[in-house]
């Protein structure tokens, strides 16, 4: 009976995702607006929506550093119409730094395709003295515990990455947490905070308009748009490497066959050409893996991000 059971239970699954979609679907991203992860859910939404014959239509769902978004997708109904934009802060960082999450990455989350690489660049606000790294550390380390730097909130991957700085020059400033990018880029470029490190998306504009000042990049090379800033690495911190990225992500449970839809829907649409001129104006890396390739991806950033939070001693707030 139980064998039974599971053929119909497969049976049943198939033929929801022979059908699927037949309303549109409701993509969660789990930070305030203004930020990579919205750009990149924007991205791939458009293009999705177009193959899906449905509109994967974006839901803002800011705090606790994507906890409050991640609990409710956690809980929905496995039927792929409840999906979420998962990040390196959410799914390889918080679960080392928050013990009482209300669930668990691993257990509660499907993953269903690694959809984008951004790197990670670290910025000063136009009247920071510090035209790179090095006059930075300088700076901080004149004036201790002096420089505030913002984030998307605690445990996000900007926190991680400043605090992961912070470990390797040894120098003492100050995190202030927001509620998403956005609101961290308010305060930045109004110069009420000096600092910070998010993807490349955000802060291009701001780089652009002279309000910010890129300082290093956290990629192991230089990137192509700017070429004369140099990386973590050649500034003097060997093996430094940091970056954000993106994928999609469903309530545990959902049908495979579904699941499969949605992978298969992501990899088309990570080639297409609008996306990938979106993409490369922000030296991004469309990617549109397979589900199997993104949880290995997630458990591999899972033990080095678990590394740097145990040596850092990031707590919770």
């Amino acid at each position: 009976m139980k064998a039974l059971a599971l053929i119909l239970a497969a049976v049943a699954g198939a033929a929801a995702a022979q059908s699927y979609p037949t309303k549109p679907i409701r993509l969660v991203v789990p930070f305030a607006p203004g930020g990579s992860s919205s750009i990149v859910a924007r991205s791939f939404a458009a293009e999705m929506s177009k193959a899906l014959g449905q509109e994967m239509y974006i839901e803002n769902k800011g705090g606790g550093g994507g906890n409050v978004a991640m609990a409710d997708v956690a809980h929905a109904e496995p039927d792929g119409y409840t999906l979420i934009i998962g990040h390196v802060g959410s799914l390889a960082m918080t679960p080392f730094i928050e013990k009482n999450l209300g669930y668990d990455v691993n257990r509660d989350f499907a993953a269903v395709s690694l959809l984008a690489k951004v790197p990670n660049i670290f910025v000063v606000h136009e009247s920071v003295p510090a035209k790179n790294l090095r006059e930075f550390v300088a700076l901080a380390k004149r004036e201790p515990g002096k420089l505030n730097y913002g984030s998307a909130g605690n445990g996000s991957a900007g926190h991680l990455a400043m605090e992961y700085l912070k470990l390797v020059t040894g120098v003492d400033i100050q995190h202030v947490p927001y509620k998403g990018t956005g609101p961290n880029l308010i305060d930045l470029v109004a110069g009420r905070t000096q600092a910070t490190s998010a993807g490349t998306p955000p802060l291009m504009p701001h780089v652009k308009s002279g309000k910010l000042r890129v300082i290093a990049v956290g990629t192991p090379k230089r990137l192509p748009s700017m070429p004369d800033v140099a990386t973590v690495a050649e500034q003097g911190y060997p093996g430094f490497e940091t970056s954000q990225w993106y994928g999609l992500n469903a309530p545990a449970k959902t049908p495979p066959a579904i699941i499969k839809r949605l992978a298969d829907e992501a990899a088309k649409g990570a080639k297409t050409p609008a996306l990938l001129q979106r993409f490369a104006a922000e030296d991004a890396e469309a990617v549109g893996s397979s589900p199997q390739e993104y949880a290995e991806f997630i458990a591999k950033e899972q033990a080095r991000w678990k590394e740097v939070i145990e040596r850092a001693h990031v707590k919770a707030d």
